[in-house]
């Protein structure tokens, strides 16, 4: 990313300005105090400098509207004063058929009128009050889009002439699955706009500004958007999902986990749709949305590990098991876990761990555990088992006192970690006992 770009990207999203003589402002609009807007909003390690996890997020694909309110189009606080409103069509893309495009558009802005009083009408003449259009580069309102990437629509606050209205940038390849860009998420996030919503800091929220494609079916509006848009309008009395998934708070007293797995020398630690990287060299664990680096993959895992020596990240949902390579999905999968031996009625798998000074595999489910010799992601066949024999046994006999069941384990310097609800146990694997009993959210040194 060249430093014209860099510019344009504080310029667009945190009002940098230049003085008449071409000279960066000091102070509060110098490009470092820029930076540190941009890192703060987004939860970054606040330094001022370009770093590389900056720069890194700067290149992503996102919503052309600012990050911070008052820097906006208008100011803030906007919102329509009738709760019945319209919008008009005014043109198509040529990426997906004409009917895709409108159901895309009514699908978007019923994620709004399902959590509040409000109506969306189509109109086909006239002028509604929220007007949609395609367009590339200058389009007619002074806010250019820059080509393919980059910004990928915005949209205007309630109001006269333009507000409310929203544009999608023609250069990008538009889609109703994870290709190119999916129409439906952009279009509900930019009528966010529309209805009055600034950008969310919560990486969890539609209204977060960077574009994650969270899956094709099954969308359910993040509790931090219902929370904003009713503070607007107040809640409808027809919300067909009243149960609105929220983001994890890592120091939550509560807090419990679906799975953990080392990558590479990070930990990665899932819960619900997202998942925490925890880096030796990081300050700050950095929570993102799973689907954000595997589209392909459950929004939420039961169990995860890695073999090191193979350099393979297992992870299990269900019946079904995916292999990645980095963070590349391994060809030939998902496979059925009981390809791995296990009983065909087996339903799930709650926890995982290699063990790397043994070899040996842990997967447990329910009350129990299975060993196994080796991998046998890649190595199993029916005549020739390499489970260990004696099992699978009670999880209480090996393990005396981390309860009947584990939501996630992961192995360190000789220890397992146990995580079981609220509560981690640290256990000694030459000792075989629990050297500690600590808090869930202890992991974030919380």
């Amino acid at each position: 990313m060249e430093k014209r770009t860099i510019m344009r990207y504080l310029q667009t999203h945190y009002a940098l300005r230049r003085n008449p003589a071409g000279l960066m402002r000091k102070s509060a609009n110098s490009v470092a105090a820029k930076l540190r807007e941009l890192q703060s909003f987004f939860g970054l390690k606040v330094t001022g400098e370009l770093n590389e996890e900056t720069y890194e997020l700067m290149q992503q694909p996102r919503c052309g509207v600012p990050d911070v309110g008052e820097y906006n189009f208008f100011p803030r606080k906007l919102k329509w004063s009738k709760n019945n409103l319209t919008y008009r069509i005014m043109n198509y893309t040529q990426d997906i058929t004409r009917a895709e495009v409108d159901r895309a558009f009514k699908k978007a802005f019923k994620v709004w009128s399902d959590v509040t009083p409000l109506n969306f009408t189509r109109i086909r003449s006239g002028t509604a009050d929220i007007m949609i259009s395609f367009g590339t580069k200058e389009h007619g309102d002074f806010y250019p889009f820059d080509g393919p990437s980059g910004l990928l629509a915005h949209a205007f606050p309630p109001g006269p002439n333009y507000g409310g209205d929203a544009h999608f940038d023609d250069d990008e390849t538009w889609s109703t699955d994870s290709r190119g860009y999916n129409l439906f998420l952009v279009a509900a996030h930019e009528f966010g706009h529309s209805l009055g919503l600034d950008h969310s800091r919560d990486p969890g929220a539609l209204m977060f500004p960077i574009y994650t494609y969270t899956g094709k079916t099954g969308f359910v509006l993040p509790d931090d958007d219902v929370q904003g848009i009713q503070a607007l309008y107040g809640p409808g009395d027809k919300d067909p999902n009243p149960k609105h998934p929220k983001t994890p708070e890592k120091c939550d007293a509560n807090l419990t986990l679906d799975a953990i797995t080392e990558l590479r020398g990070e930990l990665l630690i899932f819960k619900d749709r997202f998942f925490w990287r925890l880096h030796p060299q990081m300050v700050e664990p950095e929570l993102v949305l799973t689907k954000s680096f595997w589209p392909e993959l459950p929004n939420k895992f039961d169990a995860a590990y890695e073999n090191p020596i193979k350099d393979r990240v297992f992870v299990f949902k269900g019946r079904k098991v995916w292999a990645m390579n980095g963070y590349d999905i391994v060809a030939d999968y998902p496979k059925k876990i009981y390809e791995l031996g296990f009983p065909k009625e087996m339903k799930a798998i709650d926890a995982a761990v290699h063990i790397k000074d043994t070899g040996k595999t842990l997967f447990f489910t329910g009350d129990k555990y299975w060993r196994y010799v080796c991998d046998l992601l890649e190595s199993y066949d029916e005549e020739n088992q390499v489970m260990d024999e004696g099992y699978p046994r009670l999880i209480e006999e090996e393990f005396a006192g981390i309860g009947t069941r584990v939501d996630a384990v992961y192995q360190r310097n000789g220890y397992l970690y146990f995580f079981s609800g609220p509560l981690q146990f640290e256990y000694s694997i030459w000792s075989k006992r629990i050297v500690r009993v600590l808090h869930t959210n202890s992991i974030f040194w919380c």
